[in-house]
Formats: C-alpha cells, sequence, structure tokens
C-alpha cells in the first residue's frame, strides 16, 4: 500500500491561508487535519479537538521530552505543537494529512520528515497585504504594523518551500493547491512499490 504524504501548509497574517484551507477541505474532503496542542486556555467559540487540542503545560513538556512532537514553539508564554503520533498513524495507513504550521514549524517539520510538500501561501503583493491587514478594523495601528513585520519575516522564509501559492483570487488559488496535491501522486518515490511490484512480477 502506498504511504500518504504529508502537506505543511503556511502563511502569514493577511494571506488568506485560513479561507483557502477551508476551501481546500471542501475539495479534499479525504485529506486529514493535523490538530495541534496548545498550552493556552480555549476561547469562546473553540471547540475541543477542532483545531487545537488544549492541554496542559505539564503534558506538553511531557510530549517535548518523550519526543512526540514533529515541532513545537512558545508564544506569549504558551507552548503549541504539532502530535507526531497521528500524522505518523494517517501515512502507514496511506491517508494524505495537512499541517498548518509557521515558518520556524516548518523547518522542525521538515528536518524529521524530508519528504514533506510544503506549501506556502502568499498575498500577491505588499499593497494587498497591508489592505487585507487594515481592512479587519478590528487592531490598532501598532499591532498591524508588528503583524505586518510578523508577516514579512514569514515571507522571507518562503524560499524554503516547495512550491508558492498566491492568493490573489481564492478559487484560483484552492485550483492551484489541488492540483499540486494532484500532480504529487505521479512522483516516483510514491510509487516505488508500483515498480518494485512490477519488476518482481
Amino acid at each position: 500500500m502506498r504511504k500518504g504524504r504529508v502537506y505543511i501548509i503556511s502563511g502569514p497574517s493577511g494571506s488568506g491561508k485560513d479561507t483557502v484551507m477551508k476551501k481546500i477541505f471542501e475539495k479534499l474532503p479525504q485529506i486529514a487535519f493535523s490538530i495541534s496542542s496548545i498550552t493556552r486556555p480555549m476561547r469562546p467559540g473553540e471547540v475541543e479537538g477542532e483545531k487545537y487540542n488544549f492541554i496542559s503545560r505539564e503534558r506538553f513538556l511531557e510530549m517535548i521530552a518523550n519526543d512526540e512532537l514533529l515541532e513545537h514553539n512558545i508564544f506569549v508564554g504558551n507552548y503549541y505543537g504539532t502530535p507526531k503520533a497521528p500524522v505518523v498513524d494517517c501515512i502507514e495507513k496511506g491517508q494524505d494529512i495537512l499541517i498548518e504550521v509557521d515558518v520556524n514549524g516548518a523547518v522542525q517539520i521538515r528536518e524529521k520528515m524530508p519528504e514533506v510538500v510544503s506549501i506556502f501561501i502568499m498575498p500577491p503583493s505588499l499593497e494587498v497585504l497591508k489592505n487585507r491587514l487594515t481592512g479587519r478594523g478590528t487592531d490598532s495601528a501598532e499591532v498591524i504594523e508588528k503583524r505586518l513585520n510578523e508577516a514579512l519575516r514569514e515571507i522571507a522564509g518562503a524560499v524554503d518551500y516547495d512550491y508558492i501559492v498566491v492568493n490573489d483570487d481564492l478559487d484560483t488559488a484552492v485550483n492551484d493547491f489541488v492540483s499540486i496535491v494532484s500532480v504529487d501522486k505521479f512522483k516516483t518515490d510514491r510509487n516505488i512499490q508500483l515498480i518494485n511490484k512490477i519488476l518482481n512480477k
């Protein structure tokens, strides 16, 4: 049986990554989603096990010590990371899985699983990025400036990704992502078993 593939998706605030992901799962419902573990309190509207598993700091540190995470980071005093077991379980069963992660997390995952396919969701321009961040109308100018600087830092890390998908038009961006997943199935490393099967006959 062919193993599943791990896809990493990253993108800065303002790239529209969450909207793209929602559409991706509508078009590719067979792809599993990697649920992150996080130590911050649950926010209103969040559901345990939907996007995050909310765990204690002690349990998270235990996961780090036992090498149970593919990647982890700390943000504003809270830990968050990607549990290894569910990802390995998926690919061993032949199911593809998508991991949403930032640039730092992607570096850690690639070190442990160099065969992953990494996709960066890019805004079409700096002007559009600024407009998207400003258009939310919920953040102060200072917060927007911080988000913009962080976005530029993430974009600088996009050079290490396998693919860049520009989110100028939502449907086009989603179709581009789907095309990457479709073409990836034909790569040689995903068809070694087929080659061996024919040769062994």
